[in-house]
Parts: C-alpha cells; structure tokens; sequence
C-alpha cells in the first residue's frame, strides 16, 4: 500500500518498511477531523485496540478513513498478559480481526495483568519475576502469536512497588521471555524513566544491560511527578510532554542500537496536535543526527 501524503522517495508504489518511517503520534477522536482535512506530515498513528473492538460506529469510520493515508501500529491494553487465568479467547478473536483489517505494522501488548475472574481493573498491574509467572507469560505470548499469526511485541512495565517473590531482575526476566518466545520487544524509555526513579535505580545502566536486539518500537511519553515528602514517585500519566530525562534516555537508546520506529504516546490532556507534531519532529532529528553518525562511522 502506498500513502498520498508520503515523501517523493516513498510515494512510488512501494510502503517504507517499518523502521524508515518518520516518527508517529497517538491517534484520537479530538484529532480525527484534523487529520482528514489537513493531511499532516507524520509517520503513522497508533491507536490502543480495545478502542476500536466494535463493529461500527464512528470510530471505526475514521480509522479506516484515515488507515488509507496512513501506516499504523496497534497497542493492546486488555489482554492481561501477566495474568494467572487463560486469556479471554473473545477478547483476542475481536483483536485478531481487528488486525487483519488494519494490518498494522506491529501488535503490542503490556508486561502487566488487568483482570481476575470477572473483575477488569482500570490499571496495568506489574508481575512478579519468577519462574512461575515467567512460564504463564510465555504461554500467552505463545497463544497471542500463534492466534494472531504474526510477532508480538511486550512492553516493559511501569512499576511503583516490588513483589518480595520475585528472584531475578527484570531485565533477566525479559530478556528470558524473548529467548523462549522469540517475541519482539516495545521500549518505552518513559517507563523506564519512572520506574529507575520510583526504584532508586539507574536508567542508563538498566538501558544498558536490556536486550536492545529485540526492540522493535520506542514509545516516548510525558509522566506526572508526585512530591509526596515520605514516597516521591514519578507516575506514567502519559498526560505530559516528553520530559527533558527521557529525551537524554531516548538518545542514549539510540546511540547503542541505532535508529527505531519510534511513538509520540499521549493519552490525557491532550493538546494540540501540532504540540504532538513538533515533539515527533524533535525525535526525528535525533533519529536522523544518530543515522548520520553511524554511517559516518561506518564510512572510516
């Protein structure tokens, strides 16, 4: 499928391939009449699953308006990957056809849990790293795949507490899920901003010992910080501009693997899109400053 509002070099007949496209922003309902009228120079939009599971209705009108002038990417957020139970088979069906519609350059889920039993939680509640949770991960990873015919990526968690069960770090625990899956992994540096500082620990060492081969999406998004006197905590609001941490965090990701499809995430507060627009843009010139390093490197 070719875009109408691609560059020249793309426009020819021939979709760039995931990693050429310039940088994306969140695709929502205040921004669909935008979109179709002004045709914005962006790489894509992603838009999260369970916001489009429906058969009709206007939301679904405008995704598939807008589907024919731009590549997207899918993000699940109901799936419950860390949960204990099975995954609700209903809820995959819907997302598989969703994505046979849309054919999205990549499906993503959460390393998190968001049901039990019947109760579905408004939050993205983070697992505990042991052998047993490890292995009902990749089961479901196992069944997300084989169900939806095509690579999964898992995002890396937000978290706010430890479980005292878990026996390796976090880094150990994804990296163990990509080898026995072969799933592929979404980065989202804000999260690991938040969580580094919410844990007391270094994000560029995390940054530097996470299986980066694996990483095939970079989200990028604002956080809310909450100066309580006792617990300070960095909260993943995604209702923030990017912060100036996660800019130096995203550029150091890309100085150690080189360049990435990469998200502007934004979920509340919504400004306007030109706001989004102008953050995608600063990401692109990070992404294109490291390529011309590399091939400067490359050229010695």
């Amino acid at each position: 499928m070719s875009y109408p509002n691609r560059k020249a070099s793309q426009a020819e007949g021939n979709t760039p391939s995931s990693f050429d496209l310039d940088t994306g922003i969140s695709l929502k309902p205040a921004y669909y009449k935008t979109i179709l009228t002004q045709l914005p120079t962006v790489g894509f939009f992603e838009i999260h699953a369970e916001n489009y599971l429906n058969q009709g209705g206007p939301a679904r009108y405008y995704l598939h308006k807008i589907r024919e002038y731009y590549p997207m990417t899918v993000h699940g957020v109901g799936l419950s990957i860390g949960g204990e139970q099975p995954l609700n088979k209903d809820h995959l069906k819907r997302v598989a056809r969703l994505l046979s519609e849309i054919q999205p350059e990549f499906f993503s889920e959460h390393l998190a849990w968001s049901t039990h039993d019947n109760t579905f939680l408004n939050d993205l509640l983070p697992v505990a790293y042991d052998e047993k949770t490890l292995q009902q991960v990749c089961e479901h990873i196992d069944q997300l795949q084989t169900t939806l015919k095509r690579q999964v990526l898992i995002e890396n968690p937000s978290t706010y507490f430890e479980f005292e069960r878990s026996n390796r770090s976090e880094i150990d625990f994804i990296t163990e899920m990509v080898k026995r899956t072969n799933c592929g992994l979404l980065l989202d540096v804000n999260n690991v901003e938040v969580s580094c500082f919410n844990h007391h620990t270094n994000p560029y060492q995390y940054l530097d010992t996470f299986p980066i081969e694996a990483v095939k999406q970079i989200h990028l998004a604002g956080h809310t910080f909450d100066q309580n006197p006792i617990t300070p905590l960095k909260i993943d609001s995604h209702d923030e501009p990017v912060s100036h941490n996660v800019w130096d965090l995203y550029q150091h990701t890309l100085e150690r693997m080189g360049d990435c499809l990469t998200l502007i995430e934004r979920d509340g507060n919504l400004p306007p899109m030109e706001d989004l627009l102008a953050e995608a843009n600063h990401a692109n010139t990070i992404r294109h400053t490291i390529r011309q390093e590399r091939d400067h490197e490359l050229s010695l």
